[in-house]
């Protein structure tokens, strides 16, 4: 039964490592990611190949059975990776912001600048000026200028 038991956690902790290489492959999962889960197999993968391994690090460490040990480090790498994607979600979430303003502002600036051609639509047809062949106003020029200068983002 032991050995049974051996080879199907030998058979999942490889499984494991190589759902990751696909992942990696087909760009689903970011390398920086990759590393984590791919630490993480290969430590499932030795304790799966050497058994006694988890006891012999456990009463190293001064923990009386094994698979408590075990448990005890999920734990850890589950709270350090909630902490790693905390940081990460934040970290987007006022990127999100900032570009939402961005785009606010530039929605702005454009409504503007039709505006400002609008207006000067309705005034020279008024005047009897042909707006095909007029120059833009500086109003336009100006409100496209700091549109195009913007338009790479901050890091």
């Amino acid at each position: 039964m032991q050995t049974r038991l051996q080879i199907i956690s030998i058979l999942v902790s490889g499984g494991l490592f190589l759902f990751v290489f696909e992942l990696v492959r087909r760009k689903r999962l970011l390398e920086r990611y990759a590393l984590l889960w791919l630490f993480a197999a290969a430590v499932l993968l030795a304790l799966s190949v050497w058994g006694d391994l988890l006891n012999r690090i456990s009463t190293t460490v001064g923990v009386q059975y094994g698979p408590a040990a075990l448990f005890a480090v999920a734990l850890g790498f589950v709270v350090m990776l909630m902490l790693h994607f905390s940081l990460a979600i934040s970290r987007l979430t006022d990127q999100n912001k900032i570009l939402a303003q961005r785009v606010a502002l530039l929605e702005r600036r454009l409504t503007a600048a039709l505006g400002a051609v609008d207006d000067e639509d309705d005034q020279s047809s008024s005047l009897g000026v042909d707006s095909a062949n007029a120059e833009p106003t500086a109003a336009v020029s100006a409100a496209a200028a700091p549109a195009a200068s913007s338009t790479r983002p901050a890091r």
